[in-house]
């Protein structure tokens, strides 16, 4: 019983003397700016489409997707018409997918038809990597069959490889009433 009651007082001190060290070891804080400073990158490239480059797809509702080296702003992109084919009718903007890299544009097109866009053919305002330096301009060709047209979002997704949770359409979050 005796060498307990001893031991307390030795515990106590240790502990004072372990806490004293721990707040000498801890640095101050050190308070930091809200500026970014992103290293400098290449211009981003365009790595795939879809429809790939003078591919015949089926007319209707179509997605076109456009994929880049980097990850993106999702607020920066330009899509033109070029010489050589038309502008797909689209909604006016992309969406940006969860991999960072991948926009899908929700359009429509005819039979039988050229179509050619240009991606960042304006390069002021157009797709841009997190850096904010603006892609390298690059153009897609491509056709339609007289094949049955695609009439289905669904269908539209599925012949763009994209998954369920990737569509060119993403729905506003629900808002919540509040009472004051």
């Amino acid at each position: 019983m005796r060498i307990a009651v001893l031991a307390l007082p030795v515990l106590a001190a240790l502990a004072v003397a372990g806490g004293a060290l721990a707040q000498q070891s801890r640095p101050e804080p050190t308070p930091v700016s809200p500026v970014t400073v992103m290293p400098p990158t290449q211009p981003p490239k365009v790595t795939a489409t879809w429809p790939a480059a003078g591919q015949a797809v089926a007319p209707g509702i179509l997605i076109l997707k456009v994929s880049f080296d980097q990850k993106m702003l999702p607020n920066a992109w330009n899509y033109a018409a070029v010489a050589g084919g038309e502008k797909p009718e689209c909604v006016r903007a992309p969406r940006l997918l969860n991999d960072g890299r991948t926009f899908v544009l929700l359009c429509s097109t005819k039979p039988g038809k050229s179509y050619a866009v240009a991606f960042n053919g304006v390069r002021e305002g157009g797709f841009a990597n997190e850096a904010e330096n603006p892609a390298l301009s690059a153009e897609l060709a491509f056709t339609t069959s007289r094949d049955p047209s695609v009439y289905t979002l669904r269908s539209a997704m599925k012949a763009a490889s994209l998954k369920d949770d990737e569509g060119p359409v993403q729905e506003a979050p629900k808002l919540v009433a509040t009472t004051p």
